[in-house]
């Protein structure tokens, strides 16, 4: 049953798990101050408690009551925010988010969505809400919200039907700590982040600050395989541009858009999976722009990324 966004406030309020529309993926929500609300995330996706959460806030304003904002910080929320962009930065207040949202680090996650009805639920609610992709920990996140219901629907008290997500992959994810870092690829690309601060450090040291780096994550319950040009028949086949394949297709992007590509590659992961195949192969994906983060995504979803 679709919930409203007052039934969503009420649920949060209460300390219940919802499920949150975003631009990037549909999320599963919970008070991020409270402890008890965040376990019942970790309960329902299956989630290792050492991969911390990434907290929804309505404003700027609400981010610099959580986290430390410095001037790199600051300039890369005024320049991304709301959108697609995760901002790790130093904890300031522990109260507002628990240690359990944050794995225990003295750092935190912060992001400001642009969905309208994620921004209405965050402006009622008037707290921090975590909200890692609703699937069940290691499945392909979910773009829709039937989807959504089916990973964790009976985990949730208010599911919110916010559409399918436009963006479709989850957020990039930036650290501002000592260094500005490029933890996690998403719709906002390295290039896109350089052009604001400059040069990123170039190791990847503060990784385990950010969700999402497990190395089989994203995965359907099919094998994956990924950089395939001449698919077997025995599979179902991620194309991306034209194709002569014969099997079952399913086709990212006919006309080689990685923005198309991005918005389709959970669902079609999904629908892949759906078929029962003996295995998910997946064309060669270009890496540069947006590319970069489909072919993250990919590599955790065949579990080749550490």
């Amino acid at each position: 049953m679709t919930a409203t966004v007052n039934d969503a406030i009420a649920a949060l309020e209460r300390g219940d798990l919802i499920h949150l529309p975003t631009e990037t993926v549909y999320g599963l929500g919970a008070r991020a101050d409270d402890p008890s609300a965040v376990a019942k995330v970790f309960e329902a996706k299956g989630r290792p408690k050492f991969n911390p959460l990434i907290v929804h806030v309505a404003s700027f304003e609400a981010a610099e009551a959580i986290g430390v904002f410095d001037d790199r910080a600051r300039t890369l929320a005024q320049a991304f925010w709301p959108g697609p962009l995760t901002l790790v930065v130093p904890i300031k207040d522990t109260t507002k988010v628990c240690d359990l949202a944050r794995a225990g680090l003295d750092s935190v996650a912060i992001r400001v969505p642009s969905h309208p009805m994620a921004l209405a639920i965050l402006q009622g609610f008037g707290g921090g809400v975590v909200a890692p992709s609703a699937n069940r920990s290691g499945r392909p996140s979910p773009t829709r919200f039937e989807d959504a219901m089916l990973e964790t629907g009976v985990s949730v008290a208010a599911s919110v039907d916010g559409g399918d997500c436009q963006v479709g992959l989850e957020s990039t994810v930036v650290s501002a700590l000592s260094d500005v870092r490029y933890l996690r690829p998403g719709a906002i690309t390295r290039a896109q982040i350089e052009a604001v601060v400059g040069d990123l450090a170039q190791d990847a040291s503060e990784g385990h600050r950010s969700p999402g780096r497990l190395s089989l994550h994203y995965a359907p319950d099919a094998p994956v395989e990924i950089n395939i040009d001449n698919p077997p028949m025995d599979c179902v086949y991620l194309a991306f541009g034209e194709t002569g394949f014969r099997g079952p297709v399913l086709n990212l992007s006919p006309t080689r858009n990685l923005s198309e590509a991005a918005a389709s590659l959970f669902t079609y992961l999904r629908k892949a999976d759906a078929l029962n195949p003996t295995r998910i192969c997946v064309a060669p994906i270009p890496t540069d722009g947006l590319g970069e983060a489909i072919n993250d995504r990919l590599k955790r979803a065949a579990g080749f990324v550490g």
